[in-house]
Formats: structure tokens, C-alpha cells, sequence
């Protein structure tokens, strides 16, 4: 197992099928890396050996492979109006065996197929997984999290949400939205009916956290508030809710954090 050999696959692979001056294509590939990046961090965070590492850093290139062909196909990221992009990833890879060019040893098929079908979904499906399939599936799914704040934080609106910055700061807050927003669930993609709707819907990822080390690093890079100020929002209630998505969420990711802190130090001091 070897991510570098991977990487090079992986950009032949792109390089091939794919038109890099595609803004779709190019953001998803700098993503890509990027939760390459952060599943490392996490990976190490938690402690784990140096294969749990490379494994994660593997299903991390390969998580989004699906969203290409999406992008290509569709013109956009939405999979409740196209296709599910990581059920299509499974395929591409599995399918015609592609999986081989990027990992050699099949002992790592299964918990590379179950972290990447799963790694978009409302609710991770743990049911007959062991603990390693567990472990990937959670640790893919926080990476993904994490990186989607920084993304969100700088890349162009249109490019990754199919909405404009004016039809975010013109929208109103939808009732559904907010409440499930302020009762601590993530938000289902279908349920959104207006442009902030969206953009909140990224916020309430926090809400579905595995391990606190992507809270933490959200925190450090102060991304709910670079998220909450990336738009001048014209509707008065909508501002006013804004500021409290804000202030709540950030009070959200400080108490997880201290809860686990918490835990850990009870653990240690037994």
C-alpha cells in the first residue's frame, strides 16, 4: 500500500478522462487533496499505526472519484437531482476492477467500498461492519466534513452550490431550516428550499462529528464565522437568524470539545 504511487494513478486518472479547465473538475481535485490532508491529521490525531494512516489517506484520494463523471455528466453536485456520487465512485472502481491500479492488495477492498459508499450519507450504516470498516467510515466522513468548511470559506459560490452569492443574500431562512438548524440535526439536501437553506445545511455539518480533531481544527481556523460573514444578507430576520446560527454553533463545537476533553481525562486519571 503506497499513497504516493497511488496519487500518480489517481492523476493520470484525471488527466485522461477529465478537462482541468473545468472549474467543477479543478475544485473537486484541490478538495481532493485537501481531504487527503486532513484525513492524515486526523488519522494521527487519533493515534493510529502507520497503515490505518496510509489506508485513510487512500480512501480519502478515492472518496470523491464519482464526482467527476457527475460533473462531467450533469454539470453539478447535486445528488438528490442526478445520481449518488459515491454509490457511482464504488462502481467505477469496483466495477472493472479500476481499484487495482490504485491499491494491490485486495485485503483492503471492503473497508475502502464501505468508507466511500457511505462517506456522503445522512447516517452512517454500521450495521455488520467490524471495527476497522467503522473506524474509515467515520474517519472519511469527518475529513470530508472538515475540508467542506474550508471550501466553503473561499471557493466560488456557483461553482460548488449551483447558487449565486446574490440569491443567498436575498433569501430568507426557511422555518423547517432554522428549527432543525437550532435542534442540533443536520439537515436533509431535499428538505432546502431556498439559497441560505443551502449554505446552512453546510454549517449543520457540525452536528455529525465522529472525533473532535475536525471540530478542533474548525475552531482554529474560525470557519463558522468566516462562513456566516461571507455574505451581506439583505433580510433583516434572515441576518438576525444568522447571528444566532452563529453564536449557537460555535457554543455547539466548544461543548463537544469539552465534553470529550473531559472523557479523555477521566479515562487517563483511571
Amino acid at each position: 500500500m503506497n499513497y504516493e504511487e497511488a496519487k500518480l494513478r489517481f492523476q493520470k486518472f484525471i488527466d485522461d478522462n477529465f478537462d482541468m479547465n473545468d472549474k467543477k473538475v479543478s475544485h473537486k481535485v484541490i478538495h481532493t487533496y485537501a481531504v487527503v490532508d486532513m484525513s492524515e491529521y486526523i488519522a494521527k490525531d487519533l493515534n493510529l499505526d502507520k497503515e490505518n494512516v496510509e489506508l485513510a489517506k487512500i480512501i480519502a484520494l478515492l472518496h470523491d472519484i464519482g464526482r467527476f463523471e457527475q460533473a462531467k455528466e450533469f454539470d453539478n453536485f447535486k445528488d438528490y437531482e442526478t445520481l449518488d456520487h459515491a454509490s457511482l465512485g464504488v462502481k467505477i472502481l469496483f466495477d472493472s476492477n479500476l481499484i487495482r491500479e490504485f491499491i494491490s492488495d485486495d485485503k483492503y477492498d471492503e473497508i475502502i467500498k464501505l468508507a466511500i459508499s457511505n462517506h456522503n450519507k445522512y447516517q452512517l450504516n454500521m450495521e455488520n461492519m467490524n471495527d476497522q470498516e467503522i473506524l474509515h467510515s467515520k474517519l472519511i466522513r469527518d475529513a470530508d466534513k472538515t475540508d467542506s468548511f474550508r471550501v466553503k470559506s473561499v471557493d466560488d459560490v456557483y461553482t460548488m452550490a449551483n447558487v449565486t452569492k446574490e440569491e443567498i443574500e436575498g433569501s430568507s431562512i426557511s422555518d423547517n431550516i432554522y428549527n432543525d438548524f437550532m435542534s442540533k440535526r443536520t439537515i436533509v439536501s431535499k428538505e432546502r428550499k431556498t439559497a441560505v437553506d443551502i449554505w446552512i445545511s453546510y454549517i449543520a455539518f457540525i452536528f455529525d462529528y465522529n472525533f473532535t480533531s475536525g471540530l478542533k481544527y474548525i475552531k482554529e481556523k474560525d470557519y463558522i464565522n468566516k462562513l456566516v460573514n461571507r455574505f451581506d444578507y439583505k433580510n433583516v430576520d434572515t441576518k438576525v437568524k444568522m447571528d444566532s446560527i452563529r453564536n449557537f454553533a460555535i457554543n455547539c463545537i466548544d461543548e463537544r470539545i469539552s465534553m470529550d476533553d473531559r472523557i479523555t481525562g477521566f479515562i487517563i486519571s483511571l
